[in-house]
């Protein structure tokens, strides 16, 4: 059966509706970034670009580095967005769009995020490297999907208790990134972490500059959170949505992070923009070996 043209958007050149793509402009290797800017911070290191796109704030080059086919793409901030574009991804390769239907034979991408992050643990430095082994999504986002047997309730269920959650927000999730993809981008530079998702910068990050928050203590309990060898290390807004909507699809998924601030010292990175550029040759080089 046909999928319903009001559940799967095409534009007129056949390209899917928000990313703008065809299937044969995507690479089976994806970079994900927030920033637009960024993804030409990545694709200046490669041999050649092919493809270069963009609508709203997906912006995607696809192209070579060292003979690899990868494709760059920002996704702009917070997990909605990672809905939007990893669903779009995954339709890209395992729907046939001219026909609209569901492939008999599905691919599986590997889907890299470069993303910056702030510490919540004093050891935790700013300037260091974070691959998340596990996210903690306070978005949402996985509970408007029925599959949830790859979350794990146990460690949701114990952070709910520790840190008295509150009925009024989201019910938090726990998922698993890819561990074969973690540990090729793991290495003596890189920290294992616990990243918590939020849904957005300031208020769900317990940042006040005018408007109070409920619970000003709020990121003392996350990380003081203790289960089974488990604390949350940092906080960003993108990863949770990233490793569970991959999870879902039967992709694979990797978030690596440089730490810009360490809230606990109240300290800001400078060089954040040297430092970024030594994480996406990292990561380039990682993927290629």
């Amino acid at each position: 059966m046909s999928l319903e043209a009001s559940e799967l958007i095409l534009n007129e050149d056949g390209s899917i509706y928000h990313l703008g793509l065809l299937p044969q402009e995507l690479a089976n290797t994806i970079i994900t970034v927030g920033d637009p800017a960024r993804v030409s911070r990545i694709s200046v290191h490669f041999d050649a670009i092919e493809v270069k796109k963009q609508k709203r704030e997906f912006c995607t080059h696809t192209g070579t580095y060292k003979g690899k086919r990868i494709t760059v793409m920002s996704t702009g901030m917070g997990t909605d967005n990672i809905d939007i574009a990893l669903t779009e991804l995954d339709a890209l390769v395992n729907i046939d769009l001219e026909n609209k239907k569901i492939k008999d034979e599905l691919t599986s991408l590997d889907i890299i995020r470069i993303g910056t992050t702030g510490s919540i643990r004093e050891e935790i430095s700013i300037g260091s490297y974070i691959i998340s082994e596990l996210a903690l999504g306070f978005d949402g986002l996985m509970h408007y999907y029925k599959d949830d047997s790859f979350l794990r309730k146990d460690i949701a269920d114990a952070f709910v208790e520790q840190t008295n959650w509150s009925s009024k927000k989201a019910l938090p999730y726990v998922v698993e990134g890819g561990k074969d993809l973690i540990n090729k981008f793991n290495s003596e530079i890189t920290i294992k972490g616990f990243t918590g998702t939020n849904v957005g910068f300031y208020g769900p990050q317990g940042r006040v500059l005018r408007a109070a928050v409920p619970d000003d203590k709020m990121n003392d309990k996350i990380a003081g959170f203790k289960f089974k060898g488990h604390a949350v290390t940092n906080l960003e807004m993108e990863t949770s949505g990233i490793y569970g909507i991959s999870k879902l699809l039967g992709h694979n998924a990797a978030s690596l992070n440089l730490v810009l601030a360490n809230r606990p010292k109240g300290e800001f990175l400078e060089n954040a923009s040297e430092m970024m550029d030594n994480l996406i040759k990292y990561t380039l080089d990682k993927i290629v070996q």
